[in-house]
């Protein structure tokens, strides 16, 4: 089986014009959405009383670990804006391409799905430019969030149901764009296939697109238990962490938390002792700046980690070794 890889992500600037103004309409819900959000706080229920009796547990981040889903989460976004402001997206068909272009650039400041519908609206309009969304998204959004009139709630749920009905009509087409990793299905697999380890999935993806992706594109089966949906939980990782470590068989047990997120791995960095048995990895090939890279390198509790180094770490656990 072979994947396509995407380059890494560069920083590139693009220009700012006057923003302009537009209205909002509430999003739908999207099919199981309910469904969804029951099993997830079910699953992070159950981990917190049944243990684990293996000898490596890896809490895997699913984006930019396991998979590259920028182009598809960058398409549904665009769908999605089209569905919320056809007045604004309708007549701007022949800048998709370049809005789908930065919004690869912008990819790294993405928590969660909805956000590539604001983004893919800001850099349409020009409100603001790649840098400056690059150099602090975390302030910005909050402001085009009450612009557009836009609720948290809808917006997850409107994005959900923009990948549902494209999963309706055309799961080829869904799948496609959604690329898994070189190596890193087959590594999972014999890491979940054997009795030493224990393979989670902690991400911000709605569980159900994650699930399709993994047994569709990379054969790769992790158990529903077993894969934490904090869109839809609500759960902060840090909390799935320290679920997942109190139920570890013993303090012998050892604990890998593999992201792309360098935010992430800090803010598991700042509970302090209460997850200092997590050995902390940033991948090198996921959704992060040379910038953050640097910085991860410079923090002694994280380690930057290439593709190989992480194929084989699981590989190597899945042995025993």
């Amino acid at each position: 089986m072979s994947f396509a890889v995407r380059p890494p992500i560069p920083v590139a600037r693009a220009s700012a014009v006057a923003p302009r103004l537009c209205t909002d309409r509430p999003a739908r819900a999207p099919i199981g959405a309910n469904r969804d959000r029951t099993s997830t706080m079910a699953r992070a229920e159950a981990s917190a009383s049944a243990g684990t009796g293996a000898d490596v547990v890896f809490a895997l981040d699913f984006d930019g670990v396991v998979c590259d889903s920028e182009p598809e989460s960058s398409i549904s976004g665009w769908k999605h804006g089209v569905d919320l402001w056809p007045e604004v997206f309708g007549p701007a068909d022949a800048e998709k391409g370049r809005v789908l272009d930065e919004l690869r650039l912008v990819r790294p400041v993405v928590e969660t799905g909805f956000e590539n519908t604001l983004l893919a609206r800001a850099l349409l309009e020009k409100i603001h430019t790649v840098d400056d969304i690059i150099a602090d998204w975390g302030g910005l959004m909050p402001g085009l969030m009450e612009r557009w009139g836009c609720d948290r709630g809808e917006m997850v749920a409107g994005y959900g149901k923009i990948r549902d009905d494209w999963m309706a009509a055309d799961m080829d087409g869904w799948l496609a764009p959604n690329l898994v990793y070189p190596g890193v299905a087959e590594a999972c697999i014999a890491a979940e296939d054997s009795a030493n380890c224990d393979v989670f999935i902690v991400t911000t993806k709605q569980a159900r697109f994650a699930q399709a992706i993994m047994r569709r594109k990379g054969n790769l089966r992790i158990p529903d238990e077993r894969v934490f949906s904090q869109t839809v939980s609500g759960l902060p990782k840090t909390d799935v962490l320290a679920d997942l470590q109190a139920n570890a068989r013993d303090d012998a047990v050892r604990l890998v938390f593999v992201e792309d997120k360098l935010s992430t791995l800090e803010k598991v960095c700042k509970v302090g002792a209460a997850l200092e048995r997590w050995e902390l990895y940033l991948v090198d090939w996921g959704y992060n700046t040379e910038a953050e890279r640097a910085r991860a390198a410079a923090n002694p509790r994280i380690t930057v980690v290439g593709m190989d180094q992480f194929v084989g770490t699981l590989r190597g656990a899945a042995e025993g070794k």
